[in-house]
């Protein structure tokens, strides 16, 4: 083991100009260590008591992330770091948030922290030097942190966008299957048709009760499930009474479609008794078809508003600068991408908006953010069944979005801390534990403020913007 010097104490930059009686009375109230190259100098969890100063090698920090050590920061004896880590002067951390390793060998001196009071009387402006150092460092994990959310968000929401595209896609797939299959059939039973020789007149009449069908349709409510169970065993009972049971006749597209007994006896009439069959089976092949059609212009539908919501949510095709927005819009579009979790647990959304609600300046794609955090949260603080409650109000000074779950709500020993960055209460491995520090760094960012009331039932996270221009330091 080398000699401790103060020559060596003089390499590290944070150091290096300090009295030579100051490097004394660090050398003699510090004890020289060495790491070989992986060694752990910390692990996550544990009580930091020592302030690293580097002489050489680099300490690098891995944030524990949901049980998942995420790279962070790299310390060495450099301009950025002075080649101080661990513990210093007036920090308020009490466990380590990672797991420290060496990178190379490292040498360096560790001070405890029962000598920091007197190192600061011996040298104030030394203990100013290493609250500087420690400034920089609680800025560049603050830039590293808002960087890994982002990535955690943008990972969300691609998670989030794969499920909800996902049930149209695979039911364009099965309508397109199911469409194709009808068309095939239809050649086969319009050539029995016309050897029928059903005349034109016969298919018009068909045509129009087809299309009053649908007139009438949309005018009405939709058939209860028992509703629905009735009109189809009253079908299934004429087409039993009138010989149809066995001849693959679909009772329920018919149901579907609006028809009853009435109906088909009037097409039965009109067509002639041998006839029939052939003809409501090409019935049902048109209105089946007609309804895959329409499953088809559903789900195309759908993922055209999932696009469009996509594109509102994250801002796409627009700057970065502050503009107007539709709040209203843009928690729409984050129910719209969270909708598989709410369908997961069949949580109600009830929502109570302002009439008014002007538009309100925001750097949008971060306000969305905060957005998906909150509702995201209250999604997982949820249970089955539960309700999500959602509630705007404004003024001419502010805007006021409530978000409330009633959910098991927060204890009130750590609800103090929920704002704390790197704090989460979830499971390991379903949470970052930095969502709500970017919360509340968004809110403030646009001069608003957030606050939360919390008890068993009742989760209440109140959100207020001001309606006027932010003002750009």
């Amino acid at each position: 083991m080398p000699v401790a010097t103060i020559e060596e104490l003089k390499k590290v930059i944070a150091l290096s100009d300090l009295p030579d009686e100051h490097l004394q009375w660090i050398l003699d109230h510090s004890f020289y260590v060495e790491f070989e190259e992986g060694g752990i100098i910390m692990r996550t969890g544990e009580v930091p008591d020592f302030m690293m100063m580097i002489v050489e090698g680099v300490v690098s920090f891995y944030m524990d992330k949901g049980g998942t050590l995420v790279h962070f920061f790299d310390f060495g004896n450099d301009e950025s770091t002075g080649g101080v880590t661990g513990l210093l002067p007036y920090s308020r951390m009490k466990t380590s948030p990672g797991t420290s390793f060496a990178v190379g060998k490292l040498r360096g001196f560790r001070m405890h922290k029962e000598h920091f009071p007197e190192l600061e009387r011996l040298n104030p402006a030394f203990i100013q030097r290493l609250i500087g150092y420690m400034t920089e460092r609680a800025r560049a994990f603050a830039t590293t942190q808002l960087q890994h959310e982002k990535v955690s968000a943008l990972g969300k929401l691609a998670a989030g966008i794969a499920h909800e595209l996902n049930n149209p896609a695979a039911a364009i797939n099965r309508i397109s299957c199911e469409l194709t299959k009808r068309l095939k059939e239809n050649y086969g039973l319009t050539e029995k048709l016309l050897q029928q020789h059903i005349a034109a007149e016969h298919l018009q009449r068909i045509r129009s009760i087809v299309e009053q069908k649908e007139k009438e349709n949309a005018d009405k409510k939709k058939l209860s499930p028992i509703q629905r169970i009735q009109k189809e065993d009253e079908m299934n009972d004429w087409m039993e009474d009138n010989g149809l049971y066995d001849n693959n006749v679909a009772g329920e597209t018919f149901v579907d479609a609006g028809f009853t007994g009435d109906d088909l006896e009037s097409i039965r009439n009109d067509a002639g008794k041998e006839a029939f069959v052939d003809v409501l089976l090409w019935v049902e092949n048109l209105l089946s078809s007609q309804r895959v059609i329409k499953d088809l212009e559903e789900a195309s539908t759908r993922i055209s508003h999932l696009v469009g919501a996509i594109k509102s949510h994250v801002h796409m095709d627009q700057t970065n600068d502050l503009q107007p927005t539709d709040i209203h819009n843009d928690i729409e579009n984050t129910l719209t991408l969270l909708g598989y979790k709410l369908r997961e647990k069949n949580i109600t959304v009830k929502k109570i908006f302002c009439d008014k609600l002007p538009p309100i300046p925001a750097y949008i794609g971060e306000l969305n953010q905060v957005w998906t955090n909150i509702i995201d949260n209250a999604i997982y603080a949820l249970p089955k069944d539960g309700e999500l409650k959602i509630e705007t109000t404004c003024d001419s000074k502010n805007v006021k979005v409530k978000i409330i779950d009633n959910g098991a709500g927060i204890p009130g020993g750590i609800l103090s801390r929920i704002f704390d960055p790197f704090f989460t209460t979830k499971k390991v491995g379903q949470g970052t534990g930095i969502g709500l520090d970017l919360v509340n760094r968004v809110i403030k960012h646009h001069n608003g403020d957030i606050k939360v009331n919390s008890k068993p039932g009742q989760t209440e996270f109140a959100v207020c913007i001001p309606v006027a221009e932010i003002k750009k330091a």
